[in-house]
């Protein structure tokens, strides 16, 4: 990444996790264990601290609903983008060349022309933010019982 940079100007945000596989050749990239760590993490965190969460009533959960809410609808518009993208892209090089193109190899240089993200890194990040802030906003309209209900 860094001799990407001092050579080129630039590197390509999730490459190297996008075309590392671990632990062996054709068998699973690090974007994919990131992925799926991400969201299993999310989960244990949830099960560890909801606790914590139990008295939080009123405006601050209002607000807490709110902002969660929309993660998970910025979330599902990034991951439809990039899918959007990440279909044109495999259809014009089709059509260009005529062969079907290296998926991993795909870039999108967006937010920033001289860190361009990796498309399938993209997805699966965008993905896991959907699936953690949705959850997180299922969690907290769930109606819960209070902490003294539980102990007894």
């Amino acid at each position: 990444m860094t001799q990407d940079w001092n050579e080129e100007g630039m590197f390509v945000m999730g490459e190297v996790l996008v075309q590392t596989q671990v632990p062996f050749e054709n068998f699973a990239n690090l974007s994919t264990w990131l992925f799926f760590s991400i969201v299993i993490g999310w989960y244990c965190v949830s099960r560890i601290g909801w606790k914590k969460t139990t008295n939080l009533r009123s405006y601050r959960m209002g607000l807490l609903q709110l902002m969660l809410l929309g993660f998970t609808i910025i979330c599902l518009y990034e991951i439809l983008w990039s899918f959007t993208i990440l279909n044109a892209e495999i259809t014009a090089q089709l059509i260009l060349s005529g062969q079907i193109p290296d998926i991993d190899a795909m870039k999108v240089e967006y937010p920033d022309v001289l860190r361009p993200w990796n498309l399938i890194f993209a997805t699966k990040i965008w993905l896991a933010g959907a699936i953690i802030s949705g959850h997180a906003f299922y969690l907290s309209t769930k109606p819960r019982k209070p902490l003294e209900d539980l102990e007894s």
